[in-house]
C-alpha cells in the first residue's frame, strides 16, 4: 500500500529539514527520503565537524551540531523519515498528485514533491594517481569523522576549496604538521580563510606546496607520503603519516534526471517566486536547483524552502487564501509548534 501524504521531501540536509519545518509552521506534512543512512546530508556525511559561521544568530556551530538543532526544531511536526532509500521512480497522476517509489519498496502517494537533494548521490573525487588505491581508506581519506585520529601525527591535506582550508585551520594544533599540497597559489575558499591559512603558514606547523600530485609512495610497503611535481617540474617527495583529500564532490542525480525536468548542466531550473520547477507540483530547494543569481548557501536555501512552503500551501489548497502569520504573535503558529502559554 502507498504511504498517502502531503509533500514528499527528497533529500535530508540542511535545506530538506528547514522545509518540514517552513512546511509544518502551515500545517503540511511531509516525508523525508534520503539515500545515507542518517540525516543531515553532506553536514553529517562528509564533514561533521566543519566550522560553519555564517547562520544567523549562530556566531560559530560545527555541521553536526547545526543538524542536531534543526532536527530539535522540527520535532512538533512528526516528519517521517526513510533513511538508506533512493527514489527510483516518479510519476504524476491525471489528478495532478504524484506517485513515487523508493529502492527499499517504499511507495507514495503525494500532492507534491520537494527536490533538496543538494548534488544528489554525491561521491568524493578520488586521488586517481599511481599507488594510492592500495591504501585508500587505510591512510588516504575522504572525510574526517574523528579530529582526534590526526593526533601528534604528519598530515597531508589536498585540495584548494573551502573544505581543505577549513580542516587545515580546525586540524592546526592537532597534528604534529600539516602540508596542504594544492596545484596553483589561487584558492576557492573564503578570503578569510585563506589570510588565516597563510599566517599559520609562516609558522612551524603548517606548510603551504604548490605542485601537482603525481603519485603515492610506500617505504617497506606502508604508507611514505605524496609524490609531487613543484612549481619548476621537480618531482618531490613530501613524507606522512596520512592524507587527506579534498578535491570535491562528483555530482549524480540519479533517476532524478529522468524525470523530464528542465536542466542546466545538471542543475534544476526553477523560478524565484515559488521554486517551482517546469513541472507543476515539483519545487527545488538548495544545491540542487539554479536560477538567476543563485548562491550556493545553507543560508540561500533557507531561504528558499520558506518561499516554497507558501507556494506548496497554494498548489494543495487553491481555494484557500495563503495567509502570512508571525511566530512571534501568532496563537496558530503556537499551537502548532507546542509553545502554547
Amino acid at each position: 500500500m502507498s504511504i498517502h501524504t502531503d509533500v514528499v521531501i527528497i533529500g535530508a540536509g540542511p535545506t530538506g529539514l528547514f522545509q518540514v519545518f517552513e512546511l509544518g509552521l502551515l500545517d503540511i506534512h511531509a516525508h523525508v527520503v534520503d539515500t545515507l543512512p542518517q540525516t543531515g546530508g553532506q553536514c553529517s556525511e562528509l564533514y561533521p565537524d566543519k566550522p560553519i559561521y555564517d547562520i544567523p544568530a549562530i556566531p560559530v556551530c560545527n555541521a553536526q551540531e547545526l543538524v542536531d538543532r534543526l532536527m530539535e526544531q522540527i520535532k512538533p511536526f512528526n516528519a517521517q523519515f526513510h533513511l538508506g532509500q533512493m527514489v527510483t521512480a516518479l510519476q504524476q497522476l491525471d489528478n495532478g498528485r504524484f506517485t513515487l517509489e523508493t529502492s527499499a519498496g517504499t511507495k507514495f502517494d503525494t500532492g507534491c514533491v520537494v527536490l533538496a537533494a543538494g548534488l544528489g548521490a554525491f561521491q568524493p573525487r578520488r586521488l586517481r594517481v599511481q599507488g594510492a588505491e592500495a591504501f585508500e581508506h587505510s591512510h588516504i581519506h575522504y572525510r574526517i569523522t574523528d579530529p582526534e585520529r590526526v593526533r601528534d601525527k604528519r598530515i597531508l591535506i589536498l585540495g584548494g576549496g573551502d573544505s581543505a582550508l577549513d580542516w587545515t585551520l580546525a586540524l592546526h594544533g592537532k597534528a604534529s604538521h600539516i602540508t596542504l599540497i594544492h596545484r596553483r597559489d589561487e584558492y576557492r575558499a573564503a578570503p578569510a580563510t585563506v589570510r588565516k591559512m597563510k599566517e599559520l603558514a609562516t609558522g612551524d606547523y603548517l606548510q603551504e606546496f604548490q605542485g601537482q600530485v603525481r603519485g603515492v609512495f610506500d617505504i617497506d610497503g606502508k604508507f611514505g607520503g605524496i609524490e609531487v611535481d613543484d612549481s619548476e617540474g621537480n618531482r618531490q617527495r613530501i613524507a606522512a603519516d596520512e592524507a587527506y583529500v579534498f578535491y570535491g564532490l562528483t555530482p549524480n542525480l540519479g533517476p532524478i534526471a529522468d524525470w523530464g525536468l528542465d536542466l542546466e548542466k545538471r542543475q534544476i531550473q526553477v523560478d524565484t517566486e515559488k521554486f517551482q520547477t517546469s513541472v507543476r507540483g515539483i519545487f527545488a530547494v538548495g544545491d540542487i536547483n539554479n536560477y538567476p543569481g543563485k548562491k550556493k548557501l545553507i543560508l540561500s536555501g533557507f531561504h528558499e524552502a520558506a518561499l516554497a512552503a507558501f507556494a506548496i500551501q497554494a498548489h494543495l489548497h487553491p481555494e484557500q487564501k495563503v495567509r502570512l502569520q508571525y511566530t512571534t504573535t501568532s496563537p496558530i503558529m503556537h499551537r502548532r509548534l507546542g509553545v502554547e502559554g
